[in-house]
């Protein structure tokens, strides 16, 4: 495994206005000066957390994912960030996880925000993914999926552990703030893991206010990064490999973790 340049891009968001984000989300990759391996962006990162999904919605060669494409390739990171798909006559809240040479993987969000009625117009996602860079095993989740342990655990298997690195894309509102950091910093500790979350600032079209608080918690639960609240900024943090495999070879939890499936 090598160290690993990642970039989180807190800022806010433009109500259903693909063209404006993009053209916002364009400006701050590009003002990157330092290199980087892989670059954050919130969920529904091109409209907001809509729930507006026939107006809103893109087929995965339209115009957001082909932008996605093209920053990977100007920047050679990976960009990585959720926004509505409309495949097979159902919606998704789909992260895309597009690489420099224009391939890419995807999870769909599997825990619909029944509060915001997400769960009313999309469909749930039934698979985690688990992707590699440079040697890390990275596991992408979006937001409300930060509250369900069991989907986001870590497992031991033939001596290794299954992902390095759990990331969370969000549009987490600022009233629940406290949860947000609590619950990262928790991820990282039980999973031996590092634990990434971005999220937006600002108010969406829906009233819902977000303060960012977009962080990095190491698998002891020191945390890394932690963006101030309500700051438009990208940030860039390198994660340190040897730092997570001392911890794991001193604190060998893993061989003690329950065994489970996911159904």
């Amino acid at each position: 495994m090598q160290d690993l340049n990642i970039s989180l891009v807190q800022t806010s968001l433009a109500w259903e206005d693909p063209a404006a984000n993009l053209k916002h989300f364009g400006e701050m990759i590009s003002s990157l000066a330092e290199p980087t391996d892989l670059t954050l962006l919130p969920e529904m990162f091109n409209t907001g957390f809509t729930m507006n999904t026939e107006e809103n919605a893109e087929e995965m060669n339209g115009h957001t994912v082909m932008w996605m494409a093209e920053m990977a390739s100007e920047k050679q990171c990976v960009i990585c960030g959720s926004l509505i798909i409309h495949e097979n006559g159902r919606y998704f809240n789909r992260l895309v996880w597009m690489r420099p040479d224009g391939s890419h993987a995807y999870y769909d969000k599997k825990h619909l925000f029944r509060m915001g009625d997400e769960h009313l117009h999309f469909t749930a996602g039934t698979k985690r993914l688990v992707v590699e860079l440079k040697g890390w095993h990275i596991m992408p989740l979006v937001c409300y999926d930060l509250r369900f342990p069991v989907w986001s655990k870590n497992e031991y298997r033939d001596d290794t552990y299954v992902f390095d690195l759990l990331l969370y894309v969000a549009n987490w509102p600022e009233a629940r703030s406290l949860a947000w950091t609590s619950l990262l910093t928790g991820r990282a500790i039980e999973n031996m893991a590092y634990a990434v979350g971005v999220n937006r600032i600002g108010k969406d079209g829906r009233g819902y206010e977000y303060n960012g608080r977009s962080m990095i918690a190491a698998p002891d639960g020191q945390t890394i990064l932690d963006i101030p609240a309500g700051r438009d900024m990208i940030s860039t943090v390198t994660l340190k490999a040897d730092a997570m495999l001392e911890l794991r070879a001193k604190m060998g939890v893993g061989n003690d973790w329950d065994k489970f499936e996911l159904f």
